[in-house]
């Protein structure tokens, strides 16, 4: 019953940030006011459902150190998608091809802003961090980590390897990140800095969702096994390389810590019920 109480609030509060972006009708300057005021609510959202279900304080989202880390994550995104970039650039496979729209980029700061927060709120904050308590943190992250991958096959140029891509390389890794750190805003920062790289800065799809409108007019090209195709780079053989060297080593972190949640005794019994 958590699981209800707390993902149908932040899941209204996403599909309403998400409709109204859509009604902006691409306004960069709205869609950037819409989207910061939909990660703020969402966050909002979730502590007050997190207090009300778990009679807790939801320390994952305390606000004490969440700017240094959502700009630690950030820039762990940006480094690990610009890795990506760099990798199919020297196999011909991405090229610039002049500037983009700067306008576009600031649009992307708010859509990427939403859709950071809802996600992470979602799939690690409720779905991984439940899970995770009954099952253990291996458990958790094997079974949060597909549903993370299949809920980008609803995008419009999505494909069953892009969501198999996005499973290995990213639904593991912010999960790997959530256990690491124990708070949210990490994995909200990596996922962010991940996207904005990839739309914002370098021009080039995201999750086949058909944005792209960057600083940087990127041209990718070549095969599709190498570049992504209408996917995008998420796709590439690089992102699920370096996506899984992230996860090897914040599950490393993790475990140094005592972070890592062991299976408990019983509980494959309970969740096979």
């Amino acid at each position: 019953m958590r699981l209800l109480k707390q993902l149908v609030p932040v899941a209204a509060v996403a599909a309403v940030g998400g409709a109204g972006v859509q009604a902006v009708g691409g306004n960069p300057y709205l869609t950037l006011v819409l989207g910061v005021a939909t990660a703020v609510l969402a966050v909002f959202v979730y502590a007050r459902v997190v207090r009300w279900s778990e009679r807790r304080a939801p320390v994952e989202v305390a606000a004490q150190g969440a700017a240094r880390a959502i700009a630690r994550g950030a820039l762990i995104g940006v480094a690990l998608f610009a890795a990506v970039i760099v990798n199919i650039t020297l196999v011909g496979g991405y090229r610039i091809d002049g500037l983009g729209s700067p306008a576009g980029a600031v649009g992307l700061l708010g859509f990427m802003a939403a859709a950071a927060v809802t996600e992470e709120l979602l799939f690690r904050g409720i779905l991984f961090r439940i899970v995770e308590e009954r099952a253990g943190t291996w458990t958790a992250l094997s079974l949060t980590g597909p549903l993370f991958g299949l809920a980008h096959l609803f995008n419009p140029h999505a494909d069953l390897w892009g969501a198999i891509a996005i499973a290995i390389e990213a639904g593991g890794m912010l999960a790997a990140a959530y256990a690491a750190t124990r708070t949210l805003w990490v994995p909200i920062g990596v996922h962010f800095g991940w996207n904005f790289a990839a739309a914002g800065i370098f021009g080039t799809e995201v999750s086949g969702n058909g944005v792209t409108q960057g600083l940087l007019h990127g041209v990718t090209s070549g095969p599709a096994l190498l570049t992504g195709g209408a996917f995008g780079p998420e796709a590439s053989p690089y992102a699920v390389v370096f996506g899984l060297m992230l996860t090897v080593g914040f599950m490393w972190l993790a475990r140094r810590r005592g972070n890592v949640v062991p299976l408990r005794r019983g509980a494959t019994a309970t969740l096979a019920r």
